[in-house]
């Protein structure tokens, strides 16, 4: 575990080193012990359905679980791999959006973290939980 939790600064410099982070347009906008709030800013190619012109759940499916994942950072002091990811559809989102994600429980090897999803009007588009590998030290290298 992390002593101090890192600045919005210092998430958001390490979140924009993934170029697919950077591609859907992440700003960090708080952090917590064990919470996040992010941004993505819309892009047209999200959109799935022309005529309605919604986000394609791949990309909502991909906040929740990067949502959830950042969340833990706070506690980790790293990003985590995915073990296992639940997400919930609640209705078409067009826009902006706005994730939120806070750590359920924070364990020695695995922890679980969710994250909702909202869209620009705060209506909640989506959620999920998701489940993560936290060992106490990175494993020895072969």
């Amino acid at each position: 575990m992390t002593e101090a939790i890192p600045t919005p600064a210092d998430i958001q410099a390490r979140l924009l080193k993934g170029p697919y982070h950077q591609w859907l347009g992440l700003q960090v906008v708080s952090v917590g012990e064990g919470s996040i709030e992010l941004s993505a800013k819309w892009r047209e190619e999200w959109v799935v359905n022309l005529e309605g012109g919604y986000t394609h759940g791949g990309i909502l499916a991909a906040l929740v679980d990067l949502t959830a994942d950042w969340a833990l950072v706070s506690k980790t002091g790293r990003g985590v791999p995915t073990i296992d990811l639940r997400v919930d559809y609640h209705r078409p989102a067009k826009g902006d959006l706005r994730a939120t994600g806070r750590v359920i429980k924070f364990g020695r090897q695995v922890s679980v973290a969710e994250a909702q999803v909202f869209d620009s009007e705060g209506r909640l588009v989506a959620s999920g939980r998701g489940v993560y590998s936290t060992p106490d030290s990175a494993p020895a290298k072969a």
